[in-house]
């Protein structure tokens, strides 16, 4: 019995703790793959092409916007980022669920072609915590004018936050995991996600003799 993939988008500001996140979701959930993304930035120290992102040149990411090649795609502070339409499918048609981790931008993009596309929306705890977050990040350093950008940025971003299916809140990682957790498991049984499982399980009631059926209850 197999069943088409779910689609998962889930956003978030940056500095929620959306990579962290969503890398021990995969590890937790069976049959639940993170999509790669292709992005136009240089690598960032330890990130390899193929594992963290496909990693393009600006010119050949156009060229694959022309060419129709995302279901997705965004200019995020100055660098394109975009989800592969055919990886997404080929995981989808094989049973995978799979999550993009994407911007608003792109969240409504995949909403708008995909109808049965599941959103979740991840929270800071409070804004002062999340410029904590992103003045403290090792990663990026950011100067005074990009830390501003970014918090404008997501000042927005929470206004959106209405437009999802689901809002989890980031207070503690472990705890924020098992809440995402719980909404893969819960959206794996809806009927909608379930329907081809409930075919075939249907269709071995109506193959048995209704007379058989009577005399097994006797």
């Amino acid at each position: 019995m197999s069943r088409r993939g779910l689609l998962i988008v889930l956003s978030a500001p940056s500095g929620t703790g959306k990579t962290t996140l969503v890398g021990r979701l995969v590890e937790r959930v069976p049959g639940l793959v993170r999509s790669r993304s292709y992005t136009s930035r240089v690598p960032r120290p330890g990130e390899e092409n193929g594992v963290d992102y496909h990693f393009v040149a600006p010119a050949r990411f156009r060229d694959m916007i022309e060419a129709g090649d995302f279901l997705e795609w965004a200019d995020v502070f100055g660098r394109f980022y975009g989800t592969g339409a055919a990886e997404t499918e080929r995981c989808r048609a094989a049973g995978l669920d799979v999550v993009l981790v994407i911007d608003v931008q792109g969240a409504r993009q995949v909403r708008r072609r995909v109808r049965d596309a599941v959103a979740i929306f991840v929270l800071p705890p409070s804004f002062g915590t999340l410029e904590a977050r992103l003045r403290g990040r090792s990663e990026d350093v950011l100067d005074p004018s990009d830390l501003q950008r970014r918090l404008c940025t997501a000042r927005r971003e929470v206004e959106m936050v209405g437009d999802y299916d689901y809002v989890v809140i980031n207070n503690e990682i472990d705890a924020c995991v098992d809440r995402l957790r719980h909404i893969v498991l819960a959206e794996r049984s809806r009927v909608g996600a379930m329907r081809e499982t409930i075919r075939t399980v249907v269709e071995t009631f109506e193959a048995v003799d209704p007379a058989m059926g009577r005399q097994g209850q006797g």
